[in-house]
């Protein structure tokens, strides 16, 4: 099981390093040998998300995880205006810093927009004849690929409002454990100790006053949605999406309208499972990657 396999913050922040993107020290971890995979986390979290999973990835991968800025260990700087387009912006420089050229995506929640415009940009370079990072495959989980889909939870709603600042300003452990636990499945809740473990990595360099900002993501998804949802439609890369279905902001209905909209879908539902699928139910979502990679 590889949930038996626990990783603290504290020694994954360890086992990490820093490159600088734009003045800011951004933080990655870097492990395995084999084919890249790129490994893309979610909003508020981080690269720990992937800590279960790591193991058996970096069997298989030389596995990059970057925390994007304004999260993880990263700096997050108060009064920045994020985007999804400047974090992709920061993939590709870390990409080009280590020298690599073509790989695999993995990506969750926010990052699966990253990977989207990732994805963008690799198909304006297929039709362009331009280098760039070859992207070989992705796989997606929980995340609003689909902006009509996405079903954002009121706590989403009012740090997107005119008082958002206020909200980030007033935001405590306590608010964020009820309202994180009600995306996951009703029997794969968080324990005590990976709620403490997230809010710790949270609250790195007061990340909890940012919602507000970083919550520009759903307004860039709304204003950018046919250049990435075109991308993931017209591509040829292979793709797969693994949902986990009791996920109340992009559960089901996103899996079903993903299945509507793309050709030939590959899709895994993990059953009573939430937004959190590689913390809830590691082991079949390596089962669903390990099968669409070929893997033994």
């Amino acid at each position: 099981m590889l949930k038996d396999t626990y990783t603290p913050p504290q020694t994954w922040h360890l086992a990490g390093q820093y490159f600088q993107f734009k003045e800011k020290a951004i933080f990655y971890r870097d492990e395995g040998q084999g084919p890249l995979l790129l490994c893309i986390h979610g909003f508020p979290t981080s690269s720990w998300d992937w800590q279960y999973l790591w193991p058996v990835l970096t069997q298989h991968f030389r596995v990059l995880a970057p925390d994007m800025l304004g999260f993880g260990f990263s700096d997050k700087p108060a009064r920045h205006v994020y985007s999804i387009h400047e974090q992709a912006d920061l993939h590709e420089a870390l990409l080009a810093q280590l020298g690599l050229s073509e790989g695999h995506l993995l990506a969750h929640d926010y990052g699966d927009t990253v990977a989207q415009e990732l994805l963008a940009r690799h198909e304006t370079r297929k039709q362009t004849a331009r280098d760039g990072f070859e992207i070989q495959s992705l796989v997606l989980l929980n995340g609003g690929i689909f902006p009509e889909m996405h079903r954002p939870r009121r706590v989403q709603k009012l740090l997107e409002g005119p008082f958002g600042f206020l909200l980030s300003a007033l935001f405590t452990e306590k608010r964020f454990q009820k309202g994180f636990c009600e995306v996951f499945g009703p029997e794969s809740l968080p324990s005590m100790r990976e709620l403490q473990d997230f809010w710790d990595i949270i609250t790195y360099q007061n990340g909890h006053r940012l919602g507000h900002r970083l919550i520009r993501y759903m307004a860039d998804r709304r204003q950018h949605r046919d250049r990435w949802v075109n991308a993931l439609v017209a591509t040829q890369v292979p793709r797969m999406l693994i949902n986990g279905p009791e996920d109340p902001v992009s559960g089901l209905h996103a899996a079903e309208r993903y299945q509507q909209l793309i050709p030939s879908p590959q899709v895994v539902l993990l059953a009573g499972i939430g937004h959190y699928p590689q913390t809830e139910a590691p082991d079949a979502v390596w089962e669903a990657f390990r099968a669409f990679h070929q893997l033994a």
